[in-house]
């Protein structure tokens, strides 16, 4: 098996070995966190090499994106857009914000990246029988919603792209039409919708290291954004509060040995919207081997 380990010196403090078994209730719970969902990238492109699927998997905004390259088995995929092309296209600065309104270069990640550069397998989405949703925030409501769409690529992209459009540095965006926003806002981390679903048996990756909380106080929304929107507003001041609450559930299930977790080992040095491709590599590489050190057992039929 080809591993990066060559690339990585920094060895992992804790080694991991143990056995995870898939079920027909399994569910793979993928966290955003912008840049640092590389992370992610990392452990999506072990389990594809191994080839192992899960027969429910959930994205969030970083999660979102690179869940679609795990659905479509385009192992390494996800790694270019996030590594190398980043450091050849620079489509994240602070020039993308004051010329488009968008710290991030949209049109690129969204249009010409899976239509030309690293086209997406649309074809092999289509006909993979495991289910994948992804999350949104509906601007109207301030709640969550969920998307499993698999046959029309242009919604497909529609969703991602309002799944990953971040709040203050990204413009609103729209699925059939109703504006929505980053689904971290809502639900970060998604691990009772899967339940909810009857997926019991859950693997959640996080993209941050154990113990990490954000800060209590609420999110400033300044008066003159979002102003249509006032559900839109209130969940975002409450963000914190919630991502908070959610992370103490993952580790009290994750305690009680009803879920497992794989996040980094680390305090994490990399930031939402990273551009350092060393440190992303770095944490690329340690959740390929991460997951490495992890036996799972494959779905009962």
């Amino acid at each position: 098996m080809t591993t990066f380990a060559a690339n990585y010196e920094k060895p992992i403090g804790r080694m991991i070995n143990e056995t995870i078994k898939l079920t027909p209730t399994s569910g793979l719970v993928l966290e955003g966190g912008g840049m640092r969902g590389v992370f992610t990238c990392g452990v999506l492109d072990n389990l594809m090499e191994r080839g192992i699927r899960f027969p429910y998997t959930i994205g969030v905004s970083a999660g979102a994106c690179n869940g679609l390259s795990y659905m479509s088995g385009q192992k390494g995929r996800a790694k270019n857009a996030n590594i190398n092309l980043l450091d050849q296209y620079h489509y994240i600065s602070l020039k993308n914000l004051l010329l488009k309104g968008n710290i991030m270069d949209f049109d690129l990640m969204f249009r010409t990246f899976p239509e030309e550069i690293i086209p997406y397998d649309y074809k092999a989405y289509e006909q993979c029988t495991e289910i994948f949703e992804m999350v949104t925030t509906c601007c109207h409501t301030g709640e969550a919603r969920y998307y499993n769409e698999k046959h029309d690529p242009k919604r497909i992209i529609e969703i991602v792209r309002a799944s990953s459009s971040l709040p203050f540095v990204c413009p609103i965006a729209y699925v059939d039409g109703e504006p929505m926003m980053d689904g971290g806002v809502a639900d970060s981390i998604p691990l009772l919708r899967a339940r909810e679903l009857g997926y019991d048996n859950n693997v959640v990756v996080l993209t941050r290291n154990k113990g990490y909380r954000k800060p209590t106080k609420k999110t400033t929304v300044p008066f003159f954004m979002y102003r249509k929107y006032p559900a839109l507003r209130k969940a975002i001041a409450e963000r914190n509060a919630l991502y908070n609450r959610q992370i103490s559930l993952v580790e009290k299930l994750e305690e009680e040995g009803k879920i497992k977790v794989i996040r980094p080992e680390r305090p994490i040095v990399v930031g939402r919207m990273e551009r350092d491709t060393g440190k992303l590599l770095d944490l690329y590489n340690e959740g390929y081997e991460y997951a490495s050190k992890i036996v799972f057992e494959p779905v009962a039929k």
